[in-house]
């Protein structure tokens, strides 16, 4: 029974000893695990780390790949110095002390990346895989006026979805940044109170502040962008302004420079779900299963919009 007094979140993993959160969709989204990867090890869990990668990977020496389409990357992993988020990662754990391991998956489609899946889950012998989203995209469904960059996000989903694995989760982080790629964000509300009433959302979750998983996150996003200094994460630089309590138009790198942005609370709370619940509600995920790269996702996307009636969009009431 669902209590008040102890996050479904962590309810959800009370039982888990080895927990893999992976970044989703690509980019900088590993980097919205670490909140929740500093209270679980506070919790005595051991964490790992993965994320879906837009580093140019086929640049890794051959040492760094520990299985088919699993790069092992460490604070000495030889890389691009441009953009290497995972690296940075791996570097930022390193000064904290930290477990510096930051596993990255190249961008395949979905049966390659859940072959890639499988192999580090045994290897690490883990029972719950946590998909990290940064925004909200991942929990479209298909039909919506705008699908945001769900290719990323789709493969991972379809991919974790087919594993055998004890516990299976998303979590997003980032409400409302999205809008920059064409989502509605009424329609995200309308998305998750279906997922609500099929028993798969598990409720929303504040990141305080001042708290230290905040402190650590903030800390880690810094250390990220100071490393890309060429191509900062948008999406982390607003949440992190949000968790100092910054609102509205705040721009904090270039990037966004002609854009008119609206930080707010929201972006600072964990939404979570239930994988396989958040899979079955999908239109299209049986299309992509037997995709192989990327641009084969992209087209089945692509081909599905094209066949439907996507649902009008609404305008926040109040």
């Amino acid at each position: 029974m669902p209590s008040l007094s102890v996050p479904p979140l962590f309810a959800a993993l009370e039982q888990t000893r080895t927990v893999l959160l992976a970044g989703a969709g690509g980019g900088f989204d590993v980097y919205a695990a670490i909140p929740l990867a500093v209270a679980l090890r506070d919790a005595g869990r051991t964490v790992h780390l993965a994320n879906l990668s837009f580093t140019r990977l086929e640049l890794l020496d051959l040492d760094a790949w520990t299985a088919e389409n699993v790069a092992a990357v460490t604070p000495d992993t030889v890389g691009p110095d441009d953009y290497f988020p995972e690296r940075a990662l791996a570097r930022w754990l390193a000064v904290r002390d930290l477990p510096c391991t930051v596993y990255a998956f190249p961008k395949v489609g979905v049966q390659p990346l859940r072959h890639a899946y499988r192999q580090l889950v045994d290897a690490l012998g883990v029972d719950a895989v946590v998909l990290v989203d940064g925004g909200t995209d991942i929990l479209m469904r298909g039909d919506e006026a705008g699908l945001g960059t769900p290719v990323e996000d789709m493969t991972s989903l379809a991919a974790v979805a087919g594993l055998d694995v004890p516990v299976k989760l998303v979590v997003c982080l980032g409400f409302g940044i999205d809008a920059y790629h064409g989502i509605n964000h009424t329609q995200v509300l309308e998305n998750v109170a279906a997922l609500d009433r099929d028993g798969a959302y598990l409720g929303a979750l504040s990141i305080p502040g001042t708290s230290r998983e905040t402190e650590l996150y903030r800390e880690a996003v810094a250390y990220g962008q100071a490393a890309t200094p060429l191509r900062p994460s948008i999406v982390h630089g607003q949440i992190a302004a949000a968790t100092r309590g910054a609102d509205g138009d705040v721009h904090v790198t270039r990037r966004t420079r002609g854009s008119t942005l609206f930080v707010n609370p929201l972006m600072a709370i964990y939404f979570s779900f239930d994988l396989d619940g958040l899979a079955r509600r999908s239109l299209y995920l049986d299309r992509l299963e037997h995709t192989v790269g990327m641009r084969q996702v992209a087209s089945r996307i692509e081909a599905f919009r094209a066949e439907i009636e996507w649902r009008a969009p609404r305008s926040f009431p109040h």
